[in-house]
């Protein structure tokens, strides 16, 4: 037991996070509907907060901006093996510029312990007229 604490600690069966969407394509000021799977590890954790950014990568510019942010702190424990599901809800900008060749967009998604490695998740999106 005091040896998959350890490994948890450093990531190897640690809790995972991945964000699941309805859909992956919306137009600007949509809202994005989904939730975030949690599926515990190979021990107990205490999990501390899930940060979900919308970035978009600008190649022209060579640029990568945090359009907004969701945080969600909890205290909430994870026992081995579980899997539970948080509720998603994201408002896209008006103004949130049209997806192309140069500009694209992704959700990146950080599940923090009180101890552990971070889960982090990854999730493209785009945006059309």
């Amino acid at each position: 037991m005091l040896l998959r604490k350890y490994m948890s600690l450093i990531g190897v069966g640690s809790a995972k996070i991945d964000l699941i969407l309805q859909k992956d394509t919306f137009k600007p000021g949509d809202a994005v509907h989904g939730y975030f799977l949690i599926k515990g590890g190979t021990i107990e954790q205490q999990i501390k907060r899930i940060d979900c950014d919308l970035v978009m990568t600008d190649k022209a510019a060579d640029a990568e901006n945090v359009i907004d942010s969701a945080t969600i702190l909890t205290t909430q424990l994870i026992k081995a093996e579980e899997t539970n599901k948080i509720s998603f809800t994201f408002k896209l900008p008006d103004s949130v510029p049209i997806s192309s060749k140069e500009v694209s967009y992704r959700f990146k998604t950080k599940l923090t312990f009180d101890e552990g490695v971070e889960s982090r998740d990854l999730d493209r999106i785009q945006i059309i007229e």
